[in-house]
């Protein structure tokens, strides 16, 4: 038996022993019998009552501890027999012992102890005043007192296994609890990590990467266009700065720094420019109008930033459209180049197509890689309203 499962209404029973032995306590008090055995009837109740509050309760009915429990079982006969072999007005004391051998040990072994507790007091009376002849009149009562004791006993040990019960559903309540958080919190881990990874992708390794091909460019034009040069470099410079407040609005978990002064056509407005600042012919449309939720907004900028950035490191395209597209039925992005191509089904080690798909999945958007080797490429990412 678990603590817990005892503790829930352990405070009735101790309202009921305290009514149940006060009254008893009277009775002997009133008791046709010598006031010496009054008072050694009386003491051997007063000391079953302390049995039970300093050893029989703690030790044995909260904890349920069975050996304790027997422990206690032994003390408490020996102080109830004592009082009825005083007093016999003292069998009254069944009414709050028999429940406590219930509650200390299993049926089975209390069933036959109780038995026994309604049995013998009879013949204990009969015998001190020598009327054995008429215990025959004794009996119906205390039969009648057993059954009593027996239904109680079972109702009280049915009450005992649902406290069990109840006790080991709450202890495994508390422990998936905990496993759930535990699973929840890993789970949270993860999807952070995937999150994080995909904009540190989207973000500073594209930035990065951009900044490497202008400073390559401006390395193969050093000797022969030193104005090349300076627009490569400047523009080199501009990324790093902008590279620098993504990691900072990183950092921050802020919203991309693209989108902080200006809507996500301004934003894409301004990669294809800094794109056509590379010498691809780069033009951007925009048709229809409407709100945007921010992460939709971000979704979108990622999209762009990945196929604008795969155009640059793969595509060897001179003509690049991006087109944002308002509908009723949501928003489109679209990125169109007319470079090398390449085979979509083929696997890959790259991260940003992969990621481009996820973050998409997380809005219920499409995200559609269209191409083949010598036709050119194009993204569509569809995010529904």
């Amino acid at each position: 038996m678990t603590t817990a499962g005892r503790r829930d209404p352990i405070w009735m029973w101790d309202v009921y022993f305290a009514v149940g032995l006060a009254g008893v306590l009277v009775f002997v008090m009133v008791a046709k019998a010598p006031p010496a055995e009054r008072i050694a009837a009386m003491a051997a109740l007063v000391a079953l009552g302390a049995w039970h509050v300093l050893y029989g309760r703690p030790m044995a009915i909260v904890t349920g501890d069975r050996r304790r429990g027997n422990i206690f079982i032994v003390g408490l006969l020996v102080l109830f027999f004592t009082a009825v072999g005083f007093v016999q007005m003292s069998t009254y004391a069944l009414f709050i012992v028999c429940p406590m051998v219930f509650m200390s040990t299993s049926f089975a072994m209390a069933a036959p102890i109780v038995g026994a507790l309604n049995i013998i007091p009879p013949f204990l009376g009969a015998w001190r005043s020598g009327a054995m002849g008429e215990i025959h009149g004794l009996l119906p009562a205390s039969f009648l007192g057993l059954a009593f004791s027996i239904l109680i006993g079972f109702y009280i040990n049915r009450i005992t296994d649902e406290s069990d019960e109840r006790a080991a559903l709450i202890t495994e309540l508390e422990r998936s609890r905990a496993e759930v958080a535990r699973l929840s919190h890993e789970a949270g881990v993860s999807a952070e990590r995937t999150r994080l990874a995909g904009e540190i992708h989207d973000t500073l390794a594209q930035g990065f990467t951009s900044i490497v091909t202008l400073v390559q460019a401006a390395e193969s034009a050093v000797d022969r266009d030193s104005g090349q040069v300076r627009r490569n470099l400047d523009l080199a410079a501009r990324t790093a700065r902008e590279n620098l407040a993504e990691a900072r609005a990183l950092v921050a978990a802020l919203a991309p720094t693209a989108l902080a002064d200006g809507t996500l056509a301004d934003a894409l407005r301004r990669q294809v420019d800094r794109l056509a600042e590379t010498g691809v012919r780069a033009a951007f449309q925009v048709d229809g109008a409407g709100e945007i939720p921010t992460g939709v907004e971000v979704l979108l900028l990622r999209a762009a930033q990945e196929a604008i950035a795969n155009v640059r490191k793969h595509a060897r395209a001179d003509s690049v459209t991006v087109h944002l597209g308002h509908t009723d039925e949501g928003v489109t992005l679209r990125i169109s180049d007319n470079g090398v191509g390449f085979d979509p089904g083929a696997a890959t080690d790259g991260y940003g197509l992969r990621g481009m798909r996820a973050r998409a999945a997380q809005f219920s958007a499409v995200a559609e890689v269209v191409s083949a080797p010598g036709a050119g490429t194009t993204v569509t990412l569809a995010v529904p309203r």
